[in-house]
């Protein structure tokens, strides 16, 4: 009897545990099966969770590019429409897809309504994925993105030539001063600007999209040129061309003084002697040559001409004549004293003149080379020169704090930052 009290004594126990483990056994079986819609739920949740904040990220990121694109167009000079489609470009290039935009130039809330900035506002809708057990709302979300643009300084000339090779060259014994204003080239050649021969140039700084070549240090506000900058916008590109009315106008070779006429000139203007240009427009439909020894003034009472240089025809001012002439200081072709027309195709034109002359107000030539060699600037130093390519001969002070003549601002480089 005591061996099968110490046989049956252990089998007994052997029992009595597997049937409790098979009983813990169904019952994880059954709590895991319970458990595992929650937990499969809750991870689901989660991917889907991430996946929003990453879309959010992403979308967000779009706004930004397309804003930054928007406000790029807009330094161009572009008008809105022009604005909002590279803006939407970007967007739908960056992945926008079915989302929609709306884009604002200037924005129409936040701290930058009264600035120059570009708004993009993105709102897309995402479907949704394990969450989708419990309704089928998409998920909306939306993105907010403004693009502020900067001037950098107010330009004394603009070289607008994107590639030109010494877009803006400064030569010969020039002594060039401009105060308070910089020198700016669009072009992205190595040597868009160029400092040659024994040339002295002081200026605020120099900016140029692509490289400088200086055989002489210039005088700078800043501590270096500025490289690789954004290139400035056209100052006067949505300035409107003057139409040739009235007939065609001739000028009198036989006198030695006469006052003419604003109006067309169909045969260029080729001026002599003493001669006083009454105040207005003039439409030039050939050369305009001022021959040594004239005297070319405007006519009291002044309020100023500006001349428009149809084609791609070219001024020429001889060095011994005298040239005494102003741009009007209101109405729409305020503080531009020279216009080259848009449809010309490469020229040059030529300043030159005394130390007794003066040229007060813009020379816009954006399609033609202007060769200023002249020893004189305008009143009060006021001349700003806006051309394909420009090239400074002579020696010239240029001020930039002229609005009082009737002459505007001109930006050089502007700069483009995110910042909302």
């Amino acid at each position: 009897m005591a061996f099968s009290g110490r046989f049956f004594k252990p089998l007994f126990f052997r029992r009595v545990l597997r049937r409790f483990c098979e009983g813990v056994g169904g019952n994880v079986a059954t709590i895991f099966a319970l458990t595992l819609p929650v937990v499969i739920g809750g991870a689901g949740l989660g991917v889907e969770t991430s996946y929003w904040y990453y879309s959010s990220l992403k979308l967000q990121a779009i706004a930004d590019a397309a804003a930054y694109a928007g406000a790029l167009e807009k330094i161009a000079g572009s008008n809105t429409t022009a604005i909002t489609a590279a803006a939407t470009t970007s967007a739908s290039s960056n992945g926008l897809g079915g989302g929609i935009i709306v884009v604002n130039t200037p924005p129409t809330s936040g701290p930058n309504k009264a600035n120059k900035a570009v708004e993009v506002i993105l709102n897309q809708n995402l479907d949704r994925m394990f969450t989708s057990i419990f309704t089928q709302t998409k998920v909306p979300e939306r993105a907010r993105a403004v693009a502020l643009i900067t001037d950098a300084s107010n330009a004394c000339d603009i070289a607008l030539s994107l590639t030109a090779s010494q877009a803006l060259l400064f030569s010969g014994s020039t002594n060039a001063k401009k105060i308070g204003c910089v020198d700016m080239a669009n072009s992205n050649a190595s040597d868009a600007i160029k400092i040659q021969g024994s040339a002295a140039v002081q200026t605020d700084c120099l900016i140029t999209v692509g490289g400088v070549v200086l055989n002489n240090p210039p005088t700078m506000v800043c501590k270096a040129p500025i490289t690789h900058a954004l290139p400035a916008a056209d100052p006067y590109g949505s300035l409107p061309t003057p139409a040739a009315t009235g007939g065609c106008k001739n000028i009198n070779g036989n006198k030695t003084t006469q006052t003419i006429q604003a109006g067309t000139y169909c045969s260029g203007m080729n001026l002599n002697g003493n001669v006083a240009l009454s105040s207005g427009t003039y439409v030039v439909q050939g050369n305009l040559k001022i021959n040594a020894g004239a005297v070319i003034t405007c006519a009291a009472p002044c309020t100023g001409v500006t001349i428009f240089m149809a084609g791609s025809n070219t001024v020429s001012i001889n060095g011994n004549a005298t040239v005494n002439l102003s741009a009007p200081t209101s109405g729409t072709y305020s503080g531009v004293l020279f216009y080259g027309d848009r449809t010309g195709t490469a020229a040059q034109s030529t300043f030159n003149g005394t130390a007794t002359s003066l040229l007060t107000g813009a020379i816009y030539f954006p399609r033609q080379q202007v060769n200023y060699l002249g020893n004189f600037s305008g009143k009060n130093g006021c001349t700003q020169v806006v051309a394909d390519t420009i090239q400074w001969s002579g020696n010239s002070t240029i001020n930039q704090d002229c609005s009082s003549l009737g002459m505007k601002n001109i930006p050089a480089a502007q700069s483009v930052a995110v910042v909302e």
